[in-house]
């Protein structure tokens, strides 16, 4: 049985004219891609950036949310993309494990190098998928990703996603209405993975790096996105992590989530509950964000 349409998808309004809209390129897409379908329907549903650029990538995540629920049919893929598969990373994504224990001021050109290529996305995804905790999945929505280097070679990974769509403690620290969220929360960027490599031992070295992370998203998503980026968001697992570096780094403190997870029908605490963090990137980020003092 098919789903309800949803009010919203992948953060913008949406109705039953979209849907019908949706159908019509559907049908009307030569060739018969779901890459050409998206191309069609971000030019039908002006689904674009602020640059006026096509957001591609959320328009297929939203065309194949709607495929799941019933809502439309898209066309078999062309090739696999991965879904449903654990990931497995390639083997030039094990760096060697030469152990890096030095005062975090010997650690010459420390610097965070931007994934932009294949090659560096494979040894990105490689490292989170084999040092990480939490594995390797796609990052969701507008995203920035950065490899950890000085100039004695890798020292980790580091990477952000969408923001949360909803969170309590978040939201009351903003002081933000649900419309303001639904309007700017494009405006707020969570950093959704942070791995120092294990044999890396350097003191003080994580929270350095979340300060010149803070510097480079602040520069590099408006130059991407075409978007001002205002703050920025993370949920530390507890017990397993403290946050320390968080705090160091100045992150703000918000408390902890309901472990209930953006899918809870039950209102049960399911999910392991998670310290909230928050880093505003400017003075004036509430007014950014359209709340109005």
């Amino acid at each position: 049985m098919d789903q309800a349409i949803p009010s919203r998808l992948c953060g913008r309004p949406f109705n039953e004219t979209d849907l019908a809209r949706i159908r019509q390129e559907i049908a009307l897409a030569q060739p018969p891609l779901r890459a050409e379908i998206a191309r069609r329907v971000c030019r039908a549903l002006e689904w674009t950036d602020i640059q006026g650029r096509p957001k591609l990538m959320s328009a297929r995540v939203g065309l194949l949310r709607l495929h799941r629920a019933g809502l439309i049919v898209l066309p078999p893929p062309t090739c696999g993309n991965g879904n449903g598969r654990r990931f497995v990373p390639r083997p030039e994504s094990r760096p060697e494990p030469i152990p890096v224990s030095v005062p975090l001021r010997a650690l010459s050109g420390l610097r965070l190098a931007r994934v932009d290529d294949r090659r560096a996305s494979q040894l990105w995804n490689g490292l989170i998928e084999r040092y990480h905790y939490l594995g390797y999945s796609p990052l969701p929505g507008a995203q920035l990703r950065y490899l950890i280097q000085w100039d004695g070679g890798l020292l980790g990974a580091i990477g952000f996603g969408a923001a949360a769509w909803k969170v309590a403690a978040r939201d009351r620290w903003i002081g933000w209405t649900p419309a303001q969220r639904q309007a700017h929360l494009g405006r707020v960027l969570n950093n959704a993975r942070f791995l120092i490599l294990p044999w890396v031992q350097v003191k003080h070295l994580a929270s350095k790096v979340l300060s010149l992370a803070a510097r480079q998203v602040s520069v590099d998503f408006p130059a991407r996105y075409g978007e001002r980026l205002v703050l920025l968001e993370t949920f530390v697992e507890t017990p397993r992590f403290a946050g320390t570096c968080y705090r160091a780094a100045n992150w703000h403190d918000l408390g902890e989530t309901t472990g209930r997870g953006k899918c809870d029908r039950t209102h049960r605490a399911a999910l392991p509950r998670k310290a909230i963090y928050v880093y505003p990137l400017a003075a004036d980020f509430r007014a950014a964000l359209g709340v109005v003092a």
